[in-house]
Order: C-alpha cells, then sequence, then structure tokens
C-alpha cells in the first residue's frame, strides 16, 4: 500500500520512482544496491512503512506520522542524521583556520568509475590525502601530520558523473621532536599552491591506477573492453596525464563556527534534494541546476523520465561504503588522542558538544534552506 504524507505540490523522487520503478527495472535492469535504494526511497514516510503516534504531554493532542526509511540516499531522511553527525563533531573542532579543498577527477575516468565505482572511489580517497600529507610532511611547509575529513560527492548539478571529494583539513601539521610534540600552524592564506597539489594528485592517482591494473583488479567490458589491451590502457594513461587535474582551494574559514557552516552544507548531501523538482509526468521531469560553466546561472532542465532515473540511480554507493572518512590525526583510531594533544598545544580547552541554542538553531536553518544545497 502507498499512500504518500507530502503536502507540497511539486513531485517528489519518492513519487517518481514509485510510479515507474517497476518499467523501469524489467527494461533497463538495476543492481541490488539500487533496486534497495528505490525501494526505501518510494516507500518512505508512507503507509508501506508503518507509522506511529504522536502526543502532546500537555494537550494531549494526538498526530500519526508515517516511519522515514533512514535510507542514506533519500533526500528526506537526512537533516536529523546531519544535526547528530554534527552535534558530535563540535569537541573536534580546533580555533584554528579551515580550509575547504576540492579534487576532481577528470571525466575521462567517468567510464571505468561506472563498471567499477568502488575501486575508483577508494583511489580518490587515497590519492587526494597521499596529496595532502605528502605535502604536510614537506620540511619546507609544515613538517608534519595533517588532518583532513573528505566527503565524496558523485555527481554535478545536471545529476551527470562528476566524481570529487570535498575536504575540510584543519591549518596545521602535529610534529614530534626530541622536546616532545608541537603545532606546526599554517600561515599563508591557502594552505598549499594549488598548481603544485594538482600536479601531484594527478601523478599520485595515475600510478596508484596503473598499480590495479597490473593487480588485474578491472574487469573490462561494455566501452572500456578495448583498456584490456596493455598497449589501449597505456594510451589511456598517457591522455590522463596530460590532462588537467582540477584541485580548487577555496580561502580559509572562519574557525570552528565556519566549519559548522561547511558541515551543515556537505554532510550527507544527496545527488538532488526534492525542492529542486519542479514537474513529473509520464514522459519528462523538469528540475532546477545551477551551470557552473555559465556564470553560475540558475537554469531548468528537462529529461525523460528514464534519463532522470538512470542519471539518479549512477549515484547510489554500495551498502557499507563510507563516503565520509577521516585521515591524518583526524583518524578514527587516534582522534581523541591527537586533538587532545593539539588543543593542549595551543592552550584551547575543548569545545562542549551541545553549541548555544542561537548557533544551533543557525545550523538548523542551514539545513532546511533549499538554496544551502
Amino acid at each position: 500500500m502507498y499512500h504518500s504524507s507530502k503536502t507540497r505540490n511539486s513531485p517528489e523522487l519518492a513519487d517518481i520512482l514509485h510510479r515507474h520503478e517497476k518499467r523501469y527495472i524489467s527494461t533497463y535492469g538495476a543492481s541490488v544496491f539500487q533496486k534497495k535504494a528505490i525501494r526505501a526511497i518510494s516507500r518512505c514516510r508512507t503507509a508501506a512503512l508503518g507509522g506511529h503516534v504522536l502526543r502532546c504531554n500537555h494537550c494531549g493532542a494526538t498526530e500519526i506520522a508515517y516511519n522515514s526509511c533512514r535510507y542514506r540516499h533519500c533526500p528526506k531522511c537526512q537533516t536529523s542524521k546531519q544535526l547528530r553527525w554534527i552535534t558530535a563533531r563540535q569537541s573536534e573542532l580546533l580555533p584554528v583556520p579551515y580550509y575547504h579543498v576540492v579534487f576532481t577527477l577528470p571525466h575521462e575516468l567517468n567510464p571505468l568509475a561506472s563498471y567499477h565505482p568502488e575501486i575508483i572511489y577508494q583511489l580518490l580517497f587515497k590519492a587526494a590525502w597521499a596529496t595532502i600529507e605528502t605535502l604536510g610532511y614537506d620540511k619546507r611547509r609544515l613538517n608534519g601530520k595533517m588532518g583532513m575529513l573528505g566527503f565524496l560527492h558523485t555527481w554535478g548539478q545536471n545529476l551527470n558523473q562528476h566524481i570529487h571529494l570535498h575536504c575540510m583539513i584543519p591549518g596545521g601539521a602535529l610534529s614530534q621532536t626530541d622536546e616532545g610534540f608541537k603545532w606546526n600552524p599554517s600561515q599563508n592564506k591557502y594552505l598549499f599552491p594549488v598548481r603544485v597539489m594538482s600536479k601531484l594528485f594527478g601523478k599520485l592517482f595515475i600510478t596508484e591506477l596503473e598499480k590495479l591494473y597490473l593487480n588485474k583488479s578491472f574487469n573490462f567490458k561494455g566501452c572500456i573492453a578495448d583498456l584490456s589491451c596493455p598497449m589501449h590502457f597505456a594510451k589511456y594513461q598517457t591522455q590522463l596525464a596530460q590532462k588537467s587535474w582540477n584541485v580548487y582551494a577555496k580561502k580559509p574559514f572562519n574557525g570552528a563556527e565556519g566549519g559548522i557552516e561547511y558541515l551543515a552544507r556537505y554532510f550527507s548531501k544527496t545527488a538532488i534534494g526534492n525542492e529542486r523538482i519542479l514537474s513529473a509526468d509520464d514522459e519528462y521531469v523538469r528540475f532546477k541546476w545551477r551551470d557552473y560553466a555559465d556564470n553560475n546561472q540558475s537554469k531548468i532542465m528537462k529529461l525523460t523520465i528514464d534519463e532522470f532515473i538512470r542519471r539518479y540511480l549512477s549515484h547510489i554507493l554500495p551498502d557499507g561504503f563510507m563516503r565520509v572518512r577521516y585521515f591524518g590525526f583526524l583518524a578514527s583510531s587516534c582522534k581523541k588522542k591527537n586533538l587532545k594533544t593539539i588543543q593542549s598545544l595551543l592552550n584551547s580547552i575543548p569545545k562542549k558538544h551541545m553549541q548555544s541554542k542561537a548557533k544551533m538553531s543557525k545550523v538548523k536553518e542551514t539545513l532546511r534552506t533549499p538554496g544551502g544545497w
């Protein structure tokens, strides 16, 4: 049984998937993970998942609400998860500048990523962190261990493949000398030169890609079948090496508060939110998008139902794949100890988990605002 609980007039992603799932899957097929996503999202907050009763402790008024699917790709189930995660991160924020760095893969890697998403996404995390780690240990730079949070996004505003990693990096490094630990702060308005990061990132990624090829980690078929030939793969590597590997570095955040606003925007973001969908019928879907190649102009895209679903499903991650990861002194195995050491070096008192009501209200408002997505 499917009874939607939505009150907005425009169609939602759940409506589109529910209406067309059987025909789409029978025509084009779908992976186990994609089928799971369709089932969860299309039934979220409907009678199919059951419901619960909310009762006011003061007046006794009751309200029946349908249960949420709590699936990580569902656009309706992220806000509470975001708030819990952000609250838990409060004590981990340091009183230092935070840098926002974005590592983007060349679109020539999209076909390979379509057949082997987990391998390519893992490699993106690995190469991005290796870039920051290598430059961080450079004695001419910070000469120590850095920390990084990485958020994987695989989409662009038009829902096409645009694989990139948003990174939040504290401005400094932890080093150990004969006298003990030392905090080496970043002295620049930028973390590292963009050209240096771009060149190193591309080199590290291609080197690791070749290792995977030699270890026969790929199953070449379909549009990438020709890459099974060593000569063709070598040519492919050359083409990648000649590309401009895009690393974008924004200005540093204004300490912890800026970091919170960043987390609110990027944590658990889905490929498309319901607020962007304008209309949907039996043939087409219309949704809002921003064209960054055209001065960030707001535009309307019209796709066939099948193409819209195909694009959306291409961003469903396998179960268990962590799209938010921690590195360096922020790695889970040593984060608590390292942060205590750094906070001591900075003569900083760890922040309490809960911020003031005013600050948390600001975070909540950021999460609710469609423009923030």
